[in-house]
Parts: C-alpha cells; structure tokens; sequence
C-alpha cells in the first residue's frame, strides 16, 4: 500500500514539473520603454488608439452626467404650482 501510495506521488510530481506551458514573451521592457520615452503624450494615452477610445468615452459620459444632474437640480429647484 506504501509502495502504491509514493509509486503515485512520483507521478504526479514528476506530470505536474513536467508540464509544458506555453511560452510567453516578456514584454515587459518594451511597455517599460514606451511608457518611459518623453513624447509628449501623456501616460493615460500611451497604448495607443484603444486607450484614447476609453478616455474619450469617459470625458462623453462624464460630460452627460454633469449636464444631466444639473437639468435635474434646476427641476428640483422650481417646484410645481398648485392649482
């Protein structure tokens, strides 16, 4: 039963240390680079086109809900009259 049980245990290591993943390339020092260069652009837009879609989609919304909540304060503001 003993001899079964580490018979097992060395598989399992010896498939889990064995296993070959995929090799990922580092791109670390490449983002590093661009993120570091003075082009004059700033950091929230560095990664390009996908970057400036978001932040502008951002400003769209923010820009909306500023406009909405004062429509709504100026609504509130007046109140309805009796008749």
């Amino acid at each position: 039963m003993l001899q079964n049980f580490l018979a097992l245990h060395q598989i399992t290591k010896r498939t889990i240390s064995t296993a070959s993943g995929g090799q990922f390339e580092n791109k670390f020092p490449k983002k590093q680079k661009l993120f570091q260069e003075d082009n004059g652009i700033p950091v929230y837009l560095k990664s390009g086109i996908a970057d400036a879609l978001l932040y502008r989609a951002t400003m769209v919304l923010i820009a909306g809900g500023m406009a909405y909540a004062i429509y709504k304060l100026a609504v509130a503001s007046f109140p309805k009259k009796q008749d």
